[in-house]
């Protein structure tokens, strides 16, 4: 009977380590998931700023300096390569700080028609920016504490997925935009 009682352990045991991996291999799953989403609403976010920020710069609401600097920039970033991607998205946070860094920019920008609306626009899309990157990089870090763990890496329950990596980026916005359409 010892043997009965030892096997029937034994296979509760093996059942039970065999869940928790199941757990444990669908909550990496998941979180590889959540990752994605949050990497593509990150994008879906630089593209909407890289769009508002190249629809003012050909606007005309700019002076000539300040539009090319900021069109440039936003092509920049458009265009990216991946693995170019986080130094052009900084580049355009620059450019839009050097450009709005003047409250008589700003202020000419909103006298001219659709200029506040424009403004608001690209404010809006400015401030949605870090808010993604958060998002995806919370899921990123997540990720990376299970798949640190010796049981995901003993038993390669993260699979053939690549390990994910954060998205660093300079995205302090200009204080002038942020400033007016915070409140």
């Amino acid at each position: 009977m010892p043997t009965t009682t030892t096997l029937i352990w034994t296979a509760v045991a093996l059942l039970l380590i065999g869940v928790y991996l199941s757990w444990t291999a669908g909550r990496l799953d998941r979180l590889h998931a959540r990752i994605d989403a949050a990497r593509a609403a990150l994008d879906a976010q630089l593209l909407r700023r890289a769009s508002s920020a190249q629809e003012l710069a050909t606007a005309g609401m700019l002076d000539p300096a300040a539009s090319m600097v900021l069109y440039q920039a936003a092509r920049d970033a458009r265009l990216a390569e991946e693995e170019h991607r986080e130094v052009a998205e900084s580049e355009l946070s620059q450019a839009l700080r050097a450009v709005f860094a003047d409250s008589a920019q700003v202020e000419a920008v909103r006298a001219m028609p659709g200029g506040e609306e424009a403004e608001r626009e690209l404010a809006a899309a400015i401030r949605r920016v870090p808010m993604a990157r958060r998002f995806h990089n919370d899921a990123v870090r997540a990720a990376r504490a299970l798949r640190r763990h010796r049981t995901v890496r003993w038993f390669r329950l993260a699979g053939h997925a690549p390990f994910p990596l954060a998205f660093e980026m300079d995205d302090e916005p200009p204080a002038r935009l942020s400033t007016r359409t915070s409140g």
